[in-house]
């Protein structure tokens, strides 16, 4: 509650952040969650942004890489009630491929790559939201999936740090 209005991403874990409020809804405005939506929560961190997202769709798989925030994103849920959401602990990029397909994925942090594995589990038709980061800058953007393909459109300016298991793999040039 102390941080709802500052303007900034708040350090909840090294290398992790829990998206600027702003940057957070601008997301989830551009995704168009629906009541009846299935998401996938990439880096629910501490669990505020699955209880946000749980409140707006019909399902939510949290998943973290970090076993303690994930823990502490369960305990958060139980807490308060949440009955829709659940945290799993796995690799970020890999998602969570047994609760596949989703209607909506959602990556809680910056990017520079999104995986394939991540986008197989994206359901015909659905959405993706990230942040993707270029060095200090970075662009909000939505993917949807059509013909098994993802196409994406930019939404909003916006930075954050890349979540583990997303950085562009580093290419010998000449």
């Amino acid at each position: 509650r102390e941080a709802a209005y500052m303007g900034e991403n708040l350090d909840i874990s090294a290398g992790r952040v829990l998206l600027e409020a702003r940057s957070f809804a601008k997301l989830l405005d551009a995704l168009d969650v629906q009541p009846q939506d299935r998401v996938l929560d990439v880096g629910c961190g501490l669990g505020y942004t699955t209880a946000v997202l749980a409140r707006l769709a019909g399902s939510v798989v949290g998943l973290d890489a970090d076993a303690a925030l994930a823990a502490s994103a369960t305990e958060t849920l139980l807490a308060q009630g949440v009955g829709n959401a659940a945290v799993v602990v796995g690799d970020m990029a890999q998602g969570a491929a047994k609760s596949a397909p989703f209607d909506v994925i959602v990556l809680q942090g910056g990017v520079e790559d999104v995986p394939e594995s991540l986008l197989s589990q994206l359901a015909e038709g659905g959405r993706i939201g990230a942040i993707f980061m270029q060095a200090a800058l970075g662009v909000a953007k939505v993917g949807h999936k059509s013909d098994g393909r993802v196409s994406w459109r930019f939404a909003f300016n916006a930075a954050a740090p890349v979540l583990p298991g997303f950085a562009a793999k580093k290419e010998f040039a000449l």
